[in-house]
C-alpha cells in the first residue's frame, strides 16, 4: 500500500484581495500527524476546505490517491444539534462519527473547543496511535498541539512553510525567522530612503551608471509595494471598575437540578473573595455553565442562596456569543449607531478602538455573520472590555482565539485587579491564570481545589491513593434479601440523552 495520499502544487486562492493561499504546496502521506498554525484570518480553514474538496482553488494542481476518503470536522461542528445538552456533547459526537468513518485523511479544525478534559485526553491518545490515517489539526490548545503533532505547517501571509519538528522547536525557529525578516526589511528601508534622497537631488539619470541606479530604485520600490507586512499584535486592555467589598459572593447550601436530569449542584457552600481567579471544570454535561449562571444570578437556585457583595459590577462573556447580532456590522455591534466609545473614561473613535483587536476599517464595516470564529471571539472581547467590571465572568473565552491573542488575554487576566469566574477546557490556560478551581465531580458534588488544573489532578491522585491505602471497612451483617418486583419505565428524554453521552465515543477506535 502506497503512503501517498494527497498533494497540493502551487495552489492559489484569493477572495478579491491579497491571496489567502499564495502558490501553496503541500504533501500528505499516511501516518502523518501535523498541526497547521497561523493567526486568525490567515486562511487555515480555507486550506482545509480546499484539501477536503469543498472549495475550489483559483489555480494550481491537486492530486489525490484513487479512492481517497477525507473527513473534515469544522470549527463550528457544535452547531445545529439542539436536542443535545451542550456544545461539548455535540462536538464529541461529530468527532466520533468522523473517526469511525475510517478516513484516509482526517482534518480537525479546533477539535478541543467545548470538549472536557477527559475527552481531550482520550482524543490525544487516539490520534497519537493513529497510523493508517493522516491527521491534520488546527488548534489553539497549546498542550494538545505539543502532545499530538510531530510536524508543523505554518500559514503566514498566504505562504505555507513546513517544519519537521515539534511545536516547541517550531516556536524558537519561527521567532528567529521573524527577527531575521525584520532585520532584512530594516536594511532595505534604509537603502530605499537613501536612494530616494539621491533621486530627489535631481541627479542626471542619462549616464549609463545612473540609469542602472535608477532601475535598481524602481525595482526596490516595487519590492516594497508588493510586501505583505506581518499583521499587528492585538493591544486590548482590560479595565477594572472601582473595587467592591472583600466578599464578592456568599454561596450557602446551593442546590439545583433539572427535571428528569438529576441534581447538578447539591449543598454547595463557599465564599468568593475579592481578587480570586476561579476556574470551573467538569465533564461535558456536568453543569459548568449552569453553576456559572447560578453564581451570577442568571439562574434561580432550587435550594440555598447566592448573595452578591457590595458594589459588585459584573461583565459576562457567553460561550455561544449570543450578544452578537449577526446581521449588524462589527462597528454597530460595539457602538450601535455612534462613532465613539468610552474606554477607561477616555473617548475613542470606534475604528481606533477596534484596531486594537485587529479589525481594520474595512472589517469594521463587515456584518458579523461573515466573520471567522476567531474574529467573533475577538469581537466579544472588544464588547466585554468596554464595560468596567470588578467581577469578570467568562464562559469558554479561549475558543477560536489564535495563540498570540490567547497569550495576550492571559497577560490581561493576570494583571486584572478584580475577581474572575472562568469556565474553560484549556488546561494550559487554566494553569496560567486561575488561583483555584471549582470541580463538578458528579451527583451534585462541587469541590474547591487550590491552584490550576494540574494542581487539581495531583490532589485528586493523592486522595485516590489515600483511599486505596486505607484499611477496608468491616463487612456489614448479611440479611436475607427481600425480592421486590419493579416494572421498568422508559427514561425521560433528558435522562436518556445524558446516559447516551456518558459513554466514551472514542472507545475501541
Amino acid at each position: 500500500m502506497s503512503d501517498f495520499l494527497l498533494s497540493l502544487r502551487d495552489v492559489t486562492l484569493a477572495f478579491g484581495g491579497p491571496p489567502v493561499l499564495d502558490r501553496v504546496s503541500l504533501s500528505i502521506s499516511r501516518g502523518m500527524r501535523a498541526a497547521l498554525t497561523g493567526r486568525n484570518g490567515e486562511g487555515k480553514s480555507t486550506l482545509f476546505k480546499v484539501i477536503a474538496g469543498s472549495l475550489e482553488a483559483d489555480s494550481g494542481e491537486i492530486v489525490r490517491a484513487p479512492g481517497l476518503k477525507v473527513a473534515y470536522v469544522s470549527q463550528d461542528a457544535n452547531a445545529g444539534d439542539g436536542p443535545c445538552r451542550s456544545g461539548g456533547e455535540i462536538r464529541r459526537r461529530r468527532l466520533a462519527d468522523a473517526i469511525r468513518s475510517q478516513p484516509d485523511v482526517l482534518l480537525l479544525d479546533e477539535p478541543t473547543n467545548h470538549l472536557d478534559m477527559e475527552a481531550i485526553d482520550e482524543l490525544e491518545g487516539m490520534l497519537r496511535q493513529a497510523r493508517r490515517m493522516a491527521v491534520l489539526v488546527v488548534t489553539h490548545d497549546r498542550r494538545f498541539l505539543r502532545r499530538v503533532a510531530d510536524q508543523i505547517f505554518d500559514l503566514d501571509r498566504g505562504e505555507l512553510s513546513g517544519w519537521a519538528c515539534d511545536y516547541a522547536t517550531f516556536l524558537r525557529r519561527k521567532a528567529n525567522l521573524v527577527a531575521d525578516e525584520a532585520v532584512y526589511w530594516e536594511r532595505k528601508s534604509k537603502k530605499l530612503a537613501k536612494e530616494e534622497a539621491w533621486i530627489r537631488r535631481g541627479v542626471k539619470a542619462r549616464t549609463t551608471r545612473n540609469e542602472g541606479r535608477v532601475a535598481a530604485l524602481m525595482k526596490l520600490r516595487e519590492e516594497f509595494a508588493a510586501r505583505r507586512s506581518r499583521p499587528g499584535v492585538a493591544s486590548m486592555r482590560l479595565d477594572t471598575a472601582a473595587p467592591g467589598g472583600e466578599k464578592v459572593l456568599k454561596v450557602e447550601r446551593l442546590g439545583f437540578g433539572y427535571d428528569g436530569a438529576g441534581t447538578i449542584v447539591r449543598d454547595f457552600t463557599v465564599d468568593v473573595l475579592r481578587g480570586e481567579r476561579i476556574g470551573i471544570i467538569g465533564r461535558n454535561g456536568a453543569g459548568k455553565t449552569t453553576l456559572l449562571n447560578l453564581l451570577t444570578g442568571r439562574l434561580a437556585p432550587t435550594a440555598g442562596s447566592v448573595t452578591v457583595g457590595t458594589n459588585v459590577e459584573m461583565a459576562f462573556l457567553d460561550q455561544l456569543r449570543g450578544e452578537l447580532r449577526p446581521e449588524l456590522t462589527v462597528g454597530e455591534n460595539v457602538a450601535s449607531d455612534r462613532d465613539e466609545v468610552v474606554v477607561g473614561g477616555v473617548r475613542r473613535h470606534v475604528y481606533s478602538y477596534l484596531a486594537d483587536f485587529l479589525f481594520p476599517p474595512e472589517r469594521v464595516r463587515t456584518p458579523v455573520e461573515a466573520l471567522s470564529g476567531g474574529e467573533r471571539a475577538r469581537l466579544m472581547l472588544a464588547k466585554l472590555f468596554l464595560k468596567p467590571a470588578n467581577l469578570l465572568v467568562m464562559d469558554e473565552p479561549t475558543n477560536d482565539l489564535d495563540v498570540e491573542t490567547l497569550e495576550l488575554l492571559e497577560e490581561q487576566l493576570l494583571a486584572y485587579k478584580g475577581t474572575l469566574l472562568l469556565v474553560s477546557h484549556d488546561r494550559e490556560f487554566l494553569d496560567n491564570v486561575v488561583t483555584s478551581t471549582f470541580v463538578l465531580e458528579g451527583d451534585g458534588l462541587v469541590r474547591q481545589y487550590p491552584g490550576g488544573y494540574e494542581d487539581y489532578v495531583r490532589q485528586r491522585g493523592a486522595a485516590a491513593g489515600r483511599e486505596k491505602s486505607a484499611p477496608p471497612a468491616p463487612a456489614p451483617q448479611k440479611k436475607k434479601p427481600v425480592k421486590i418486583e419493579v416494572k421498568k419505565r422508559p427514561l425521560p428524554f433528558a435522562a436518556e440523552k445524558r446516559r447516551e453521552f456518558s459513554c466514551n465515543p472514542f472507545a475501541g477506535l
